[in-house]
């Protein structure tokens, strides 16, 4: 018997178009095994989501573009074809914030967490994020966020360069613009530049103090915050391997106690009164070895699958189970257990997992995915390599295929963000297949991930 309520229906709410995001697949599963019948709405041409067997129905999502406004309607019409209350969860920055402004007219057809309407949007935003921060006395980057190109250029100055330039609204910021969410600013003119493009990515250029990576630097937190405000479910975890390297989403995480990261994220969420289901990305100070904040993510992280106890309990289920007020199991964290994502790390997840291990993709009771998903990496990956030889590259029999990545594209700590001729991601004494795993995911580029998926600093 599931310890769910299973006669209230799941809602999986994504804007970005992604078809790689394996949180949402995290979630149908967790949702689905438990006996939930799940509704996904987000762009499935293509993603391996809609093959998996425990999704109930796939809903049109908004266009692109689309304002929060336009995202209620579509869920308005979504609640009209389910015809009964339903948990509604969204899995990514947008639409967290869609739903927070618009909280109160979509609340008699879902069930949401009850916090401030403003409140996902607040923490989303980086600027904002920084402020809050320095309220609440949390850890961060020094931030500056400049009014003129020519401020630009002097706070890149005063920081020290390089510095990591981030536009405060990433959602904002329009595809196919040449845009990225963060990147490594290395000279006061390349901060003046961009500044010059804040009108076109849609919100505030802001630049902070560049953290280096290093081997136990990155380090992330999920959690559900109840109706009481308690974190519950989720932990701390730590990121062994990230894509790009030192910079990017998790490819490897281990669930890894940290009472410091725990206390920090607690202390966050209390004083701002969230509720709801969180991401936190934290790094370590080298030279302090301060926790430092760097992103607040409204809404479950891609990994979130990690933090699965020995109940079987993780963030998703915590909020399905508070709101609609079911208690929840108590379990036994599972230190030790890691998550990998087979297409970013894929000779890890062949490695000898004693504390337990949760791929991203492939799952025994839901195969239809992992297959859809390598076929269509195949394709990705394959294409990526005729664009490098339609641009005149070619590849002596002799030579490694580490050559290949390092002569198609830049070397993977510059595409991090760390300095040049860095190997920020590395660890010392990793296994060789470690850096094979580089190899082979730097083929695909940093085009198959979405801004969300990325970590936002280095």
């Amino acid at each position: 018997m599931s310890l769910l309520d299973i006669r209230v229906p799941a809602v999986l709410l994504r804007i970005d178009r992604n078809p790689f995001h394996h949180g949402t697949l995290g979630a149908v599963r967790s949702l689905g095994r438990a006996g939930v019948e799940v509704h996904v709405v987000a762009e499935s041409t293509g993603s391996p989501v809609r093959k998996s067997r425990f999704v109930r129905q796939l809903h049109p999502p908004p266009a692109p573009g689309a304002s929060p406004a336009e995202i209620a309607a579509a869920l308005d019409t979504v609640a009209a074809r389910i015809a009964r209350p339903a948990v509604l969860i969204p899995m990514d920055d947008a639409s967290a914030i869609a739903v927070g402004r618009h909280r109160e007219d979509l609340a008699p057809s879902y069930l949401l967490p009850q916090q401030p309407a403003a409140l996902p949007e607040r923490v989303a935003d980086k600027a904002e994020l920084a402020e809050v921060c320095v309220a609440a006395g949390i850890p961060h980057p020094q931030t500056l966020v400049p009014d003129s190109a020519e401020q630009a250029a002097a706070a890149a100055w005063r920081l020290g360069l390089p510095v990591v330039a981030k536009w405060s609204r990433p959602w904002l910021v329009p595809a196919g613009s040449g845009l990225r969410s963060t990147v490594v600013v290395r000279s006061a003119r390349e901060a003046r530049e961009l500044f010059l493009r804040a009108e076109e990515a849609g919100s505030r250029l802001l630049l902070q103090q560049f953290l280096p990576p290093g081997p136990d630097r990155d380090w992330f937190f999920h959690g559900y915050a109840d109706r009481t405000g308690a974190v519950r479910a989720g932990g701390p975890g730590r990121k062994q391997r990230a894509w790009p390297r030192g910079a990017g989403l998790t490819a490897v995480g281990l669930w890894t106690p940290n009472a410091q990261v725990q206390a920090l994220a607690e202390r966050l969420t209390g004083e701002l009164g969230f509720r709801g289901i969180f991401d936190l990305d934290f790094r370590r100070c080298g030279s302090t070895g301060r926790y430092h904040l760097l992103d607040f993510n409204p809404r479950p992280g891609a990994q979130f699958r990690l933090f699965a106890d020995s109940a079987g309990l993780d963030v998703v289920r915590a909020l399905h189970l508070d709101l609609t007020h079911r208690p929840l199991p108590a379990g036994v964290p599972l230190a030790g257990r890691a998550f990998v994502v087979e297409n970013y790390a894929p000779l890890s997840a062949l490695r000898p997992a004693p504390r337990g291990r949760e791929l991203a993709w492939s799952a025994p009771d839901d195969r239809g995915p992992g297959l859809a998903m390598w076929a269509l990496w195949g394709r990705h990956v394959t294409g990526r390599l005729l664009d490098r030889l339609h641009r005149g590259m070619t590849l002596p029999a002799s030579r490694p295929l580490s050559a290949v990545v390092r002569q198609a594209g830049e070397p993977a700590g510059e595409r991090a963000g760390a300095p040049a001729g860095s190997r920020a991601g590395s660890r010392a004494g990793e296994p060789a297949l470690t850096g094979l795993d580089e190899e082979l995911s730097g083929l695909t580029g940093r085009s198959a991930m979405s801004d969300d998926e990325k970590a936002s600093s280095c």
